[in-house]
């Protein structure tokens, strides 16, 4: 799944270092890439209780990040311990671990594993221990579920490379890794997506969306489960910028199986805007990973060597 999310870093729209950071009521800028500040959609500035109290009627909240980022990081915790404290029934569901290792994530919960085995068995992202390592452990201690939302990343990876059709060939216990249904139609989100591939032919852009579209479907429904079981529960699920702003890609998906569902969006940004759909997480943004065009081609090239070697039969 890491490896993934690196290529699609590598395919995806990537925020410029040159975008003006800008404060439209004059509140500080982030000065490091341990800062942040809360904005409205319409630009106004929040603190962090005040989001925690716009956020309790809310049954999802989705909050999406640029992965390895510290003050995104850092906000995701500080919003959980605030939101923990008006709702003890609340779940943390994480793209970062996947459904397969659900029984892995609650027995670290249940203190019956120590953190290493949870991140060798249950495949932690290799940025766990700096990253995600303080959302466990608050959760842990305040007994929070975590849900592991995600489908498999090699699950994943065979649907990019061979079609949504892949899912078919899966045992019943491997199918249910992944959504029921995988919208891959015609969507705004999809339209979103297509102009950020400049590779490849048409088949494979296809084949990428669908495996995008499993993640999403797959986060989606892993939620709305969770609140079949635990009806009077919020969630908030910690998921990659793409997959959470404007609503396009999890919420799109939440809304198509539980349209009743109060779904809100935290997304960061390196600029505020007064006509966002999504609450702004103002940071600085990454530092381009690339200057040079072939630079990144070669990284492209290399990923897709490694997929290819991987085996779907």
């Amino acid at each position: 799944m890491y490896r993934n999310l690196l290529l699609s870093a590598l395919v995806l729209p990537l925020v410029a270092c040159s975008h003006a950071l800008s404060s439209p009521n004059g509140e500080p800028l982030p000065q490091t890439y341990y800062d942040y500040t809360l904005y409205t959609p319409e630009g106004q500035a929040l603190s962090l209780s005040e989001l925690s109290t716009i956020a309790a009627d809310a049954d999802v909240i989705l909050v999406g990040e640029w992965h390895t980022h510290s003050a995104i990081h850092r906000f995701q915790t500080e919003f959980l311990q605030q939101l923990v404290k008006t709702q003890p029934k609340l779940a943390v569901s994480m793209e970062q671990f996947s459904r397969d290792n659900q029984t892995i994530v609650d027995q670290y919960l249940a203190s019956e594993i120590g953190e290493q085995t949870l991140i060798t068995q249950g495949n932690a992202w290799p940025n766990y221990e700096s990253d995600y390592r303080p959302l466990i452990e608050f959760a842990k201690a305040k007994q929070l579920d975590v849900v592991a939302a995600n489908a498999p990343r090699n699950l994943v990876r065979c649907v990019g490379r061979k079609g949504i059709g892949y899912l078919d060939t899966l045992s019943r216990e491997q199918r249910a890794w992944a959504a029921r249904e995988i919208n891959t139609q015609a969507s705004p989100y999809k339209d979103k997506f297509m102009q950020s591939m400049h590779h490849g032919t048409q088949t494979q852009n296809d084949n990428q969306f669908a495996a995008q579209a499993t993640w999403d479907e797959t986060m989606a429904e892993s939620i709305v489960n969770y609140l079949i079981d635990h009806p009077d529960s919020q969630v908030m699920h910690i998921a990659g910028k793409f997959h959470v702003e404007e609503g396009l890609g999890i919420k799109a998906s939440i809304k198509r199986r539980a349209p009743k569902l109060n779904v809100i969006m935290i997304s960061p940004v390196g600029e505020i805007t007064l006509t966002n759909p999504d609450y702004q997480l103002h940071v600085l943004p990454p530092p381009a990973r690339y200057i040079q065009p072939e630079n990144r081609i070669k990284a492209i090239h290399a990923m897709m060597h490694h997929s290819d070697e991987m085996s779907c039969d």
